[in-house]
C-alpha cells in the first residue's frame, strides 16, 4: 500500500472513533452523565493515537474508545506473533470496551483494524462481541441479527464462519466457557493477496462492522439502563468482570500485540474494569447458573437459540 492510502485509512478510523464517541456521549447526556476525556499520545519509534476514556458515568462505570496508528521496526516477539519475517510494520484501528454500572446492561467490545508489512503483505481484521452479566436470549438474538445483516451486505463476509470464529476466539479455555454471547470475529482478510477492488471490498466491510456497533448495542442499553438491581446482582457483575479480565490478560491477541509492539500500556489496558472481584469457589445462585448455561459455543443466536 502506498502512503496516501494509509493516510486516508488513518483518517477513516479517526472518523469512526468520533462517531462512536458521539453516540455514547449522547446516551450519557440523556442521563446527566459524563463525557470522554482524550489523551493524545505518541509512540517511541513511530505513530501514536487518541485514547478517549469515560470514567464514572451514569450509564458506564468505565469506557474506552481508542484510535491508534503505530509503525516501526518489527521486534522478534512481534514477528513471532504475526508469523512474518518482515522488518517493519504499520497498524491502525479502533478498539473499544464499555463496562456499565447496571448489571442488566452488557459489557461490549469492538475492534476493527488494518495491518501492513514491509514485505508488501497487508490485511484487515476485527471483531465485536457482547458479554451480558445475565444472558437474555432475545437480546443476544437482536445483537446477532444486526451483525448478520452487516455481513450479509458484503460478499466478502460470511456471518456463519465469522460467528463460529468468534465462538472459538472469545473463549476462556481455563474456565471452559465463552466470554459472553459472542458476535463475529475475522482476521487476515486479504493477507493472501488482494486486488485493489478486493482490498476496497474488505475495507467497506470492516467499516460496516464499525458502523453497526451503535445500532447493535444501544437498543439493549436503553432497554435495561433504568432497571433496578440488587446487591447480589452487583456482586455477580463484579465476578463476571473477573472472567473478562482473565480473558483479556491471558488469551487476547490484541492485548498481546499492543504490549509486544511497545504500545502505550495505559491505552492497551483501558479495557479493564475499575472494580472487579474473585472469590474462591464462588457460589452462584439459580439465576446466575442459568446464565452460565448459555456460555458455550455453537448456540444459534441468529436463529432459534437453545441451551441443549
Amino acid at each position: 500500500m502506498n502512503p496516501a492510502q494509509l493516510q486516508a485509512l488513518t483518517a477513516d478510523f479517526q472518523a469512526l472513533q468520533d462517531r462512536i464517541v458521539d453516540g455514547i456521549e449522547a446516551v450519557e447526556a440523556q442521563h446527566g452523565g459524563a463525557t470522554f476525556v482524550e489523551d493524545a499520545w505518541e509512540r517511541p519509534g513511530g505513530g501514536g493515537g487518541r485514547t478517549r476514556v469515560l470514567t464514572a458515568g451514569k450509564v458506564w462505570e468505565r469506557g474506552g474508545v481508542n484510535f491508534s496508528q503505530v509503525e516501526g521496526e518489527a521486534s522478534p516477539a512481534l514477528k513471532a506473533q504475526m508469523n512474518t519475517e518482515a522488518d517493519r510494520f504499520w497498524a491502525a484501528g479502533v478498539s473499544l470496551v464499555l463496562h456499565p454500572n447496571n448489571p442488566h446492561v452488557p459489557i461490549v467490545h469492538m475492534n476493527v483494524r488494518h495491518f501492513a508489512l514491509s514485505d508488501g503483505t497487508s490485511w484487515f481484521g476485527g471483531g465485536i462481541d457482547m458479554t451480558p452479566h445475565y444472558v437474555h436470549p432475545e437480546e443476544a438474538t437482536q445483537f446477532h441479527h444486526v451483525l448478520k445483516a452487516a455481513c450479509d451486505a458484503h460478499p466478502c463476509a460470511d456471518y456463519a464462519r465469522f460467528k463460529d470464529w468468534a465462538d472459538d476466539y472469545f473463549f476462556v479455555p481455563h474456565r471452559g466457557e465463552t466470554r459472553g454471547v459472542g458476535g463475529i470475529f475475522f482476521d487476515h482478510l486479504g493477507r493472501e493477496g488482494a486486488t485493489e477492488a478486493q482490498w476496497q471490498a474488505h475495507k467497506d466491510f470492516v467499516f460496516e462492522v464499525g458502523n453497526a456497533f451503535l445500532p447493535a448495542y444501544l437498543p439493549i442499553v436503553h432497554e435495561n439502563v433504568a432497571k433496578a438491581f440488587t446487591s447480589q446482582e452487583r456482586e455477580w457483575q463484579l465476578h463476571r468482570r473477573g472472567r473478562y479480565v482473565e480473558f483479556n490478560l491471558v488469551w487476547d491477541r490484541g492485548t498481546r500485540f499492543g504490549l509486544v509492539s511497545n504500545g502505550r500500556t495505559e491505552s492497551i489496558l483501558m479495557s479493564l474494569p475499575p472494580e472487579v472481584k474473585w472469590t474462591y469457589d464462588y457460589d452462584a445462585g439459580p439465576k446466575e447458573q442459568e446464565t452460565l448455561g448459555w456460555l458455550k459455543k455453537g448456540i444459534d443466536w441468529a436463529g432459534t437459540p437453545s441451551q441443549s
